[in-house]
């Protein structure tokens, strides 16, 4: 099988690919054209189809599809010029190669992250901490394997764990540059932040926005999962638990962005800043790696709302 993160400029490639998003376009001109997320364990691809002749079988989200397409580059990323598709049966491939993973091994992972809960000084926020992440297996097991988003940073399963590692490990050093930084309201505001996404997202192998995502959110549904939480703590600080969730509440820093209220306290703001870089420097990685390693320049990001370049001379 042709990887998707094995290909290059150039290449004419004919294999097999899980659809994972299918959306019906239309050109400036009018004509309709297909656009697919082509989604290999590798990570993702995107697909254009723009001439619907009799090449094109009928397919559609979910499938698992042969392509005959052209890889070419589009404003510095690889896309794939899909010429001819038909639906593959059965015994054509394994659903194995086609669910992107964490590089790295999530149980050590796990293993790193738990630690950090030993190194709370907060005894309240340590046992909400181990309630859910060691106590709670069926919590646990989905967070180890759960995505971080749909499509834009750490989209692959673990990294939903991945990324909150990151961001703890972050936390752990401001907290050894700026000591006036509370470290167990930091570090449980980190742990929690995204937990919301555990049903805001579906599971692997693809990954959509569920009802209760597209109507609440993983903001709301995580304050509300850690309220249930709370109130099994009999005693639990009330003033504590509202410290903790407006870390999560106020994680995205601003309302436009989705986040209720503004951070306003100083762990809030630390988080806010620490969650957004993360993101971003993984996009910006994603990038370089999606990209062909000849080319300097990334083209415009709107994420970055800039045209970007590899830092080489």
């Amino acid at each position: 099988m042709r990887y998707l993160a094995d290909v290059n400029e150039g290449d004419q490639i004919v294999d097999i690919y899980l659809c994972a998003e299918k959306q019906v376009l239309k050109t400036r001109a009018g004509k309709s054209y297909y656009s697919v997320r082509l989604q290999d364990k590798t990570g993702v691809g995107d697909g254009k189809i723009w001439d619907l002749n009799d090449g094109i079988n009928s397919f559609g989200t979910g499938d698992y599809i042969k392509v005959d397409a052209t890889v070419v580059s589009f404003q510095g990323s690889i896309q794939y010029n899909i010429k001819r598709v038909r639906v593959a049966q059965e015994g054509e491939y394994d659903p194995k190669d086609y669910i992107p993973a964490t590089e790295y091994n999530v149980e050590e992972m796990y293993k790193e992250f738990v630690g950090y809960i030993e190194d709370m000084d907060d005894p309240w926020l340590k046992q909400l901490a181990t309630n859910f992440f060691v106590e709670d297996k069926a919590f646990a097991k989905s967070f180890k394997a759960h995505t971080a988003a749909k499509t834009v940073h750490h989209a692959y399963m673990g990294g939903l764990l991945e990324h909150t590692l990151y961001m703890l490990r972050l936390c752990d050093f401001m907290t050894k540059q700026y000591p006036v930084l509370n470290k167990s309201i930091l570090f449980s505001g980190c742990m929690f932040h995204d937990i919301g996404k555990l049903k805001e997202l579906s599971e692997f192998p693809i990954i959509e926005y569920t009802d209760e995502g597209q109507l609440i959110g993983h903001i709301i549904i995580g304050i509300e999962w850690l309220s249930k939480k709370i109130d099994e703590i009999p005693k639990f600080p009330p003033t504590l638990a509202n410290l903790l969730k407006h870390m999560i509440i106020a994680h995205h820093g601003e309302l436009e962005y989705g986040s209720p209220k503004k951070p306003e306290l100083i762990e809030a703001i630390a988080l806010h800043y620490i969650d957004n870089m993360d993101a971003k420097m993984k996009t910006f990685t994603t990038l370089m790696n999606a990209s062909s390693e000849q080319d300097d320049w990334l083209g415009y990001q709107r994420m970055f709302e800039s045209n970007l370049r590899r830092t080489r001379y």
